[in-house]
């Protein structure tokens, strides 16, 4: 009995330690914010990416939807987002989503692609890290030149 239950200690004791370690390490959230220069709501060849966009992560309860956590993270040079997150959300409802844009005439968040549903969990079987979120995107005031010729390879040849 004494060797059963040294044995179950063996064999148990690591999966309760990496358990524990794997919940105190962090999330890390990446994605990237876009200006939509052809107004058509997704990226495209002439999508330029915002360097100093600032995009936040939020966190809220699912049975009340009251805010518990919220993160602001700014973009890099290439317009990419990497946010820290410290704890498991469990069954929280999270997303990343835009909040300003340094860029003038492209500071207007596109509906649709201004937030993006992020999991913040490892109750899903998720064993990463890293974690990725959907592109946000910004409209441009007034679409580029060229971009009509442009949206034509994106659309079927009977609409063009």
């Amino acid at each position: 009995m004494a060797r059963l239950l040294l044995l179950f200690a063996v064999v148990l004791l690591p999966v309760v330690l990496v358990n524990a370690a794997i919940k105190e390490t962090p999330f890390h959230i990446r994605g990237r914010v876009y200006c939509d220069t052809c107004q058509c709501g997704f990226e495209t060849s002439a999508t330029n990416y915002i360097p100093g966009a600032t995009v936040r992560i939020v966190c809220k309860q699912r049975e009340n939807m009251e805010t518990t956590y919220t993160m602001d993270g700014v973009t890099d040079s290439t317009g990419t987002f990497n946010i820290k997150v410290e704890d498991d959300k469990g069954d929280q409802i999270c997303c990343t989503k835009l909040v300003s844009s340094p860029v003038a005439d492209c500071k207007t968040p596109d509906l649709g692609r201004d937030r993006s549903q992020i999991i913040l969990t490892r109750s899903n079987g998720a064993i990463s890290n890293l974690h990725y979120s959907n592109a946000l995107g910004f409209r441009k005031e007034k679409p580029l030149a060229g971009c009509t010729e442009l949206l034509k390879k994106y659309l079927p040849h009977d609409e063009a």
